[in-house]
């Protein structure tokens, strides 16, 4: 019994020295520095860089602010020399504002060696070739469509929505609107249906920008267009392109008039093959001139009249959106 309790003494004894020696080598000590590792400078986030807007705006400000920091923008266009855009710019229709001062004074918003780039009377088999142009110097215009024209070729139009040009309307069937012949109801319809057609071709809604055939128009008519809130566009620039001889022709008249009054909307034709000639030629001469192009957008697209697009589904015969899906009616057997 007296080994046993000397036994456990002893291994009582071995434990506490034991437990002695792994705190004193184990527990940090008062005096030892810490061990650290110095941490990397941290890297400064990148600033986030503010999206340009290609939309010029201007206010006026009670104190001059802080120019922001240049950003660079990234192009997308292929073509280093192109034309290009200068600045867009968005009207407001509302009360129906004119432009070109041919028949419009109103508003005299383009800078020396400005032009705007219209054409009319599309979409047509030669608009393709028109689109294919000013996409090569990734620049943009207004269309104004024939109502009628959009029927022959909606796949063209939306070719015209999907390249980014602005798209009004150029009346129903191109009826001369100051006829002694016409009624104010029958001017109203060929206004109307021309809008209605471009919204059937395009599934969507087309800006509030009008041009009168023949930049006929009437008291009357211009009264409309202002209650409408559609602004009506005249030209400063006539390319005479659907009486020129070619498209030597066509450029002439275009450089000539723009060279003497410096600026200006100008008035073509997507339908005329001239046009088409020449505009290449044109675009790279305004480009060799100095001159810049400005795109006009509306600040609001415009809501055609439902009795307009119901009698021009009936009209046509044929359903103001298609009830089923195009892969069930058309399909592809062999490429």
């Amino acid at each position: 019994m007296r080994n046993a309790l000397g036994l456990m003494l002893a291994s009582l004894v071995a434990a506490v020295v034991i437990a002695g020696v792994w705190f004193w080598t184990s527990s940090p000590r008062a005096d030892a520095a810490p061990q650290t590792v110095a941490a990397r400078p941290a890297e400064p986030l990148p600033a986030a860089a503010k999206p340009k807007d290609d939309v010029e705006v201007t206010a006026s400000l009670s104190k001059p602010a802080s120019p922001p920091a240049p950003v660079a923008a990234k192009s997308t266009c292929a073509n280093p020399d192109a034309l290009g855009v200068s600045r867009t710019v968005v009207i407001d229709t509302t009360g129906g504002p004119g432009f070109g001062f041919l028949q419009y004074k109103q508003f005299d918003f383009l800078t020396d060696k400005e032009v705007v780039l219209t054409f009319d009377d599309g979409p047509w088999p030669t608009t393709p070739s028109v689109l294919k142009t000013l996409a090569d110097e990734c620049t943009k215009a207004v269309f104004f469509p024939i109502g009628l024209h959009t029927t022959y070729h909606p796949e063209i139009l939306r070719q015209v929505a999907a390249a980014g040009h602005t798209i009004g309307a150029h009346t129903w069937s191109h009826a001369h609107l100051d006829s002694k012949k016409m009624t104010e109801a029958q001017a109203k319809q060929e206004i109307e249906k021309g809008f209605s057609a471009v919204k059937m071709a395009l599934g969507a809604a087309p800006a509030p920008f009008f041009r009168f055939p023949a930049l006929a128009h009437t008291q009357a008519t211009k009264d409309y267009l202002g209650a409408r809130n559609i602004a009506m566009f005249s030209c400063d620039i006539d390319s005479n392109d659907f009486k020129s001889s070619g498209a030597d022709q066509v450029i002439q008249n275009v450089m000539a008039k723009l060279d003497k009054q410096g600026k200006g909307v100008i008035l073509m034709h997507d339908l005329q093959k001239h046009t088409a000639a020449a505009l290449p030629t044109l675009l790279r001469r305004l480009k060799a001139s100095g001159y810049k192009v400005v795109q006009m957008k509306a600040k609001e697209q415009l809501e055609t009249l439902p009795e307009y697009d119901a009698m021009l589904v009936k009209d046509l015969k044929v359903p103001a959106v298609a009830s089923r899906p195009i892969t069930s009616v058309v399909q592809t057997v062999q490429d």
